[in-house]
């Protein structure tokens, strides 16, 4: 009887804890739209995320496997383009490798589905191969092939389990060696350059194309460090560690003396800047991603250093409007593309890939100004229903309209929610969600969106759909998952991809320094509880008013809506 009042008065307090706004006196609209969402609703929308993943996936696996990627309107499979080897949108991705099979071992493991995950790591153990003539991009590669396989060897080699029961009968470590595989075929990239930042593509059976550009961006390039550590530190082999950091560095040796920033493309031989624009989106942003997430993952303070020098040269020189997102006058707050050389306006576009910027403000402690980040692109989205690959902030309107299922807002929503356990993001998530079913599910799978204005559909669903936007969804509403409860031992890749942050990869095998005793993972960078990122100068704590009312105040979130041309 006791333990039924308690367990009553618990439920109470928290239902009035989630409607403090009450107490506020006059009641603002968006506190009563936003500030409060029901078990009964996470349970129902989290039932709908699974639903969405399982038709996709199913869909995949019927209609498309072996092949790449699913076309989710006439439900068939899509591989690489032999005829067009300059089809580079196709082609930088699709390897003839079990794409999307491979992508979204992790998912299954993470949603719990045991069954599946085992039958899908057996028909790449006994079916995959990257012997092929197929030419794709080095980053492409390596973020969702290669990062696929390392998580999923860890969690199937994980002692405690903690998604269940998932080791296959008679594992042998077939998937490291896979990743070994795919690995050395990706180094000959690194070899044959002037500066040691790597070529941008591979062919498979062959190694760097005759015809390949001396060109790369600069996130393609820099973005390969999780995962090449990663598997030096597995295999005891510093090779892919060491050519991947050799690119950082040199990238980093080439950024502008006069305001830290760097390009968006390089000549991998001379080391000039071909693109001089900087900014935070496509060619960029996974760059300074990695920056701080190997710092976390491997605990060198070099990497933090970097990070922290690039961060302070993004606020000073890409930032606009007032100086604080929930305080003072002034229009919202951008960040916009400029100069490297000069810090001045470059043009008047973002693109989708930035929304990702506010999951690393977020693992950075810089709350409020991710808050405001984050604000800014679901105010985008609320206009259009889905996200444009490019909005003109000046213009009000798209300067590329179509939308590829991507995941940055779903991803950047989850961190801040597990920031601040705000119910304002699981109001996000399930718009987003809602959106999702609505404008792009197709006849089997759900469809790119052509025209962000009219919803028309395109034959594609890439790989990242299932890996990282329906993750994303699953682990926002999915509040007892072992990767939110055990939120700071982990570290997503720039595709969704998990890795434990552990004492191991403190370790450099192949060096004497093994033998000292390992920095205390006590010490590594909280993932996403802000409360714990007590080293960090710079870390903000979630204050009360960030956790149960609007997280953006509402005349502010109202002029950013207005910024972008909508109304209630």
């Amino acid at each position: 009887m006791k333990l039924a009042l308690f367990s009553l008065v618990l439920v109470i307090l928290h239902k009035l804890q989630a409607r403090l706004y009450h107490f506020r006196g006059d009641i603002d609209p968006y506190d009563k739209k936003y500030g409060y969402f029901s078990e009964r609703d996470r349970l129902e929308t989290l039932d709908s995320v699974r639903k969405t993943f399982t038709f996709g996936y199913d869909s995949y696996m019927k209609y498309a496997y072996p092949s790449d990627e699913l076309n989710p309107i006439y439900c068939e499979g899509r591989g690489p383009d032999y005829e067009n080897p300059s089809n580079i949108n196709i082609n930088d991705v699709l390897g003839d490798y079990m794409l999307t099979l491979v992508d979204t071992l992790d998912t299954l493991a993470i949603m719990g589905n045991v069954t599946e995950f085992k039958r899908a790591v057996q028909l790449i153990i006994d079916n995959l191969s990257f012997d092929k003539p197929t030419t794709v991009q080095v980053f492409e590669v390596t973020i969702r092939i290669l990062g696929s396989l390392l998580s999923t060897h860890l969690i199937i080699t994980d002692r405690e389990q903690p998604f269940g029961d998932l080791m296959p009968k008679d594992y042998n470590d077939e998937l490291l060696g896979l990743a070994n595989d795919i690995a050395s075929r990706l180094l000959p990239a690194f070899e044959n350059t002037a500066t040691g930042i790597p070529f941008p593509r591979v062919k498979l059976d062959q190694g760097v194309p005759e015809d390949c550009v001396n060109e790369t961006c600069t996130s393609g390039a820099g973005s390969l460090v999780l995962e090449f550590g990663v598997l030096s530190r597995l295999t005891g082999d510093p090779i892919y560690e060491s050519y991947a950091r050799r690119a950082v560095k040199r990238l980093w040796e080439y950024r502008s003396n006069i305001t830290g920033l760097l390009g968006n493309v390089i000549n991998i031989q001379t080391g000039q800047w071909k693109g001089q624009m900087s900014g935070l989106g496509a060619g960029l942003d996974s760059f300074y991603e990695y920056l701080l997430k190997a710092y976390i993952l491997f605990g060198e303070n070099e990497d933090y250093k970097m990070f922290k020098e690039m961060y302070d040269s993004i606020k000073f020189h890409m930032r606009r409007g007032r100086l604080k997102c929930n305080k003072g006058d002034g229009n919202p707050p951008i960040y916009v593309n400029v100069n490297m050389k000069t810090g001045e306006t470059l043009n008047h576009w973002i693109d989708s890939l930035q929304a990702a910027w506010t999951a690393v403000q977020v693992l950075n402690g810089d709350i409020d100004e991710a808050i405001c980040s984050h604000a800014l692109y679901y105010s985008i989205w609320k206009k259009y229903g889905v996200l444009p690959e490019r909005y003109n902030w000046y213009l009000r309107a798209p300067d590329v309209n179509f939308y590829p299922l991507r995941p940055e807002l779903i991803e950047s929503t989850y961190f801040l929610y597990q920031a601040t356990k705000n119910p304002f993001y699981l109001h996000v998530g399930r718009d987003i969600l809602n959106n999702l079913n609505n404008y792009t599910q197709a006849e089997c799978g759900y469809a790119t969106i052509h025209d962000v204005n009219d919803k028309t559909q395109e034959d594609r669903m890439e790989s990242f759909f299932l890996s990282e936007t329906c993750k994303y969804l699953y682990l926002l509403f999915d509040k007892d998952n072992h990767l939110n409860k055990a939120e700071s031992r982990y570290l997503f890749n720039t595709e969704g991809h998990v890795f434990p942050i552990d004492e191991r990869f403190r370790r450099k095998p192949w060096e004497e320094e093994e033998e000292k005793a390992p920095q205390s993972s006590s010490t590594v960078l909280s993932v996403v509880n802000v409360k714990k990122n007590s080293s960090f100068s710079n870390c903000e704590t979630v204050s009360d008013e960030q956790r149960f009312f609007m997280p953006m105040k509402s005349p502010y979130y109202q002029q950013m809506k207005s910024a972008v041309g909508i109304g209630d």
